[in-house]
């Protein structure tokens, strides 16, 4: 039972889309921001938020290749 409609519940909303981000990396070795958001089902913006927040905290890293920039799990190899 997660409130991810509009209204109250917004921390709770923030830790399952910061899990589900964790967790659906996990399965890949990097990927693009939309491509999370189109994965994990939930609004870009939102996923934008949550994963600069865990890029602050260490959880994730940016990777840059050709002027694009994908996001990883730290010393997660690319495949």
């Amino acid at each position: 039972m997660t409130g991810e409609g509009a209204g109250g519940g917004e921390g709770q909303m923030s830790d399952d889309l910061r899990e589900s981000i964790l967790k659906y990396l996990g399965t890949v070795s990097q990927a693009k921001n939309r491509d999370v958001a189109r994965a994990i089902g939930i609004e870009k913006a939102l996923v934008d938020k949550a994963i600069a927040e865990l890029a602050k905290e260490g959880k994730i890293e940016y990777r840059s290749f050709g002027g694009i920039t994908y996001i990883a799990l730290p010393g997660k190899k690319e495949t």
